[in-house]
């Protein structure tokens, strides 16, 4: 990753549109660090109601976001630093490396090699890219390229001008949740595993000061945790969110002895043997494509980090110590949210955090 610019706002706005919540962080860019105004992380179904991706209409995040901004006093028409992305099927991010090419070439060229890397499907691709480095020996180029499609990216724009606000900076989610890491903690060489947990899907991400950039999407969340409970207890949706959030993993006291989430039936694995299973995929893939096993340690990150008994579990599993991100370490933060710091803040927090 290239080194960051100085950034030139004062203050900047992130927004993490989820399938299932809306997180918004508003930051004071001070001399060293940030400052955090407020931030607020709402839903985008009503509580209690059982949230089906597939039935949900992109046309309900706009309404939601005007809600929060009044609730934050934010003046949409202020905003001066808006970051946003997004991600799911229709986007990708991978580091690929190529011959060295001039400026005037590179752009046009990396077009049609991102086609042989990157599966977007839809109307035409939409790409960016950033030179990581230049090997000194070989002259290559090690690029990370991010895309997706305009289908996406349009979608994306009109649920924000539809909220009053003018589209700026729009980043894809893997990238701003390893912007959050490397700008929020204290890393050493290595390697790093970054797993930000949503509603449907895992953003799982690799990355390290010198090591080479991954990222994919395991499409398993807290949804599913939700819905192993269901089959299991014989619970209606919102008594297993409930279930969930406070018991995790982990059996409830007055639970029937021998049925817990992760004891569904013979052909079907739980949601967290499942993620634990693609996670070992990824890096048995990484361990290949980089040549670099040096894995330091897996932090949790989304919503559905908290999650009690997730983080002993992969752990387990993984042999790798795991622990919950919490994004703020280089934000100033007021005594009132002290006590409020939340793992399911990292994108957002990543995206405010981006500099030009």
């Amino acid at each position: 990753m290239k080194k960051q610019k100085i950034a030139k706002f004062k203050e900047s706005v992130g927004i993490d549109i989820g399938t299932h919540s809306i997180k918004m962080v508003h930051l004071k860019k001070l001399h060293e660090g940030y400052k955090l105004l407020n931030y607020e992380v709402r839903p985008t179904v009503p509580t209690g109601t059982e949230y089906i991706p597939s039935d949900l209409r992109p046309d309900r995040y706009a309404p939601v976001i005007v809600e929060m901004l009044k609730t934050l006093h934010i003046n949409p028409k202020g905003i001066k630093h808006l970051v946003t992305s997004v991600g799911g099927d229709n986007t990708s991010i991978k580091q690929i490396k190529t011959i060295f090419l001039p400026d005037d070439e590179l752009e046009s060229a990396l077009f049609f090699e991102a086609k042989k890397h990157i599966p977007i499907s839809g109307t035409d691709m939409v790409l960016d890219y950033q030179v990581i480095s230049v090997e000194e020996k070989t002259n290559n180029m090690n690029i990370l390229l991010a895309a997706t499609n305009k289908d996406v990216l349009n979608d994306h724009v009109n649920t924000l001008v539809s909220s009053g606000l003018t589209p700026y900076i729009v980043d894809i989610d893997s990238l701003a949740v390893a912007n959050s890491f490397a700008l929020n903690a204290f890393v050493e060489e290595g390697v790093y595993v970054l797993l930000n947990i949503g509603a449907h899907r895992t953003n799982m991400i690799i990355w390290g000061p010198n090591a080479k950039f991954f990222a994919r999407d395991i499409p398993y969340g807290g949804y599913h945790f939700t819905r192993d409970i269901m089959r299991k207890r014989q619970m209606e949706w919102d008594k297993a969110e409930e279930y969930k959030f406070q018991w995790g993993l982990n059996d409830a006291p007055d639970a029937v002895e021998g049925k817990t989430i992760s004891m569904l039936d013979i052909s079907e694995k739980s949601t967290e043997d499942v993620i634990v299973e693609e996670i070992r995929r990824s890096l048995r893939f990484y361990v290949k494509e980089a040549g670099n096993s040096d894995f330091r340690k897996i932090y949790l990150m989304g919503g559905s980090s908290k999650l009690k008994g997730l983080p002993e579990y992969i752990q387990d599993k993984a042999s790798i110590p795991t622990e919950i991100f919490m994004p703020f370490i280089n934000v100033e933060m007021p005594e009132k949210f002290a006590d409020k710091k939340d793992p399911q803040l990292a994108l957002a927090v990543g995206l405010a955090m981006r500099s030009e």
